[in-house]
């Protein structure tokens, strides 16, 4: 070590001395660092399905960052036979539906079963099992999942944690430790392409900002989303499941409607026929017609409005607005006077 080396080596560890001991030297200027702490899942949420199902179902965008994509969970306990599946929702980047069994536990064969028969029943795009822990041989059971299924079916895996800093408030921790293969690569092509998609994907996502601000400014609380998507049409939540409210543009113009969309045509028949028998009753307490659509040769049926109107004029865009909120407000009072959308998910 030469004699300059030896001079610069022997003043940093002089300085590095002095700040560690001086209250005015360097060190006393650095910010003070926590400790990151783990906690147990139960001081957090002492019961799965009184208290971490109900802060999920608040907190979907904790889930949705996680997962990539942006979530919204629209209902809990949705029957499956003579089960219940702990929440279900959407993917509103692309409309695909979402299952969510939870485990505050480590991975058990029994919730496997479970979550192969929520699938099933809920004809369900996405299934996410969150637990404790992932015992490998589930893990891998997921990974093997996606492997074999089609590429519109995807199981991912999240493991539950928990943390706080000293005294802070406990903050949530989600580890992804299983997902399809190459799923961050899809999502991100699939969003770039949307964005890259021209004019319209753009002006969608700017006029479903405003109409979420819209909402949030009339205390409206149909949707927790807080990003507009590049599509032409936004869902809001019914109450149940199988069934949304949703503002869209079309072909015919601009449409508010209610929709039913149930994995089992039997449930949707069953719900427009119910209120099909009611509409005189409906349209009185909605202040004028409305269009019933069977769709009997697709998945769904919906009871709508119509008026006209383009995404491309954007001076009407705050015509567009009121008038969606509008119809909103009156078709969903209008439900609920007629006594609301039956809640049966089974066909009878």
């Amino acid at each position: 070590m030469g004699r300059r080396t030896q001079g610069r080596w022997r003043e940093a560890v002089r300085f590095h001395s002095l700040g560690s001991v001086t209250a005015d030297g360097p060190r006393a200027n650095r910010p003070p660092l926590g400790r990151l702490e783990p906690l147990g899942l139960r001081a957090v949420w002492p019961h799965e399905a009184l208290d971490f199902t109900p802060w999920l179902l608040d907190n979907a965008d904790v889930l949705g960052k996680t997962l990539g994509m942006d979530l919204e969970i629209t209902s809990s306990e949705h029957p499956i036979g003579g089960f219940a599946l702990d929440l279900i929702g959407r993917n509103l980047g692309t409309g695909e539906s979402v299952i969510i069994e939870n485990q505050l536990e480590g991975t058990d064969h029994a919730h496997l079963g479970q979550l192969l028969t929520y699938a099933a029943g809920a004809d369900a795009a996405n299934i996410v099992w969150l637990a404790r822990n992932f015992r490998e041989e589930h893990r891998a059971a997921l990974d093997w999942l996606n492997s074999r299924t089609d590429a519109e079916t995807r199981f991912f895996g999240v493991e539950i944690g928990a943390v706080r800093i000293g005294d802070s408030d406990p903050a949530p921790l989600f580890q992804l430790v299983a997902e399809p293969n190459d799923w961050r690569k899809t999502a991100k092509t699939s969003t770039q392409a949307r964005a890259g998609g021209g004019e319209k994907p753009m002006l969608y996502a700017a006029f479903w900002d405003r109409y979420l601000a819209a909402l949030r400014d009339a205390n409206l609380s149909w949707s927790r989303a807080t990003k507009g998507p590049q599509d032409g049409w936004v869902r809001t939540s019914a109450g149940l499941s199988g069934a949304g409210y949703t503002v869209s543009f079309g072909r015919r113009g601009l449409k508010s409607e209610l929709f039913f969309d149930h994995p089992d045509p039997a449930v949707n028949t069953r719900r427009f026929g119910h209120l099909l028998a009611l509409r005189p009753k409906l349209e009185a307490a909605y202040g004028g017609p409305l269009h019933f659509e069977p769709l009997d040769t697709r998945k769904g049926c919906r009871i709508t409005d119509l008026t006209p109107g383009d995404i491309l004029d954007q001076s009407a865009w705050p015509t567009y607005i009121a008038w969606f909120i509008d119809t909103q407000r009156r078709l969903r009072a209008a439900v609920t006077a007629a006594g609301g959308i039956p809640a049966a998910t089974t066909s009878p």
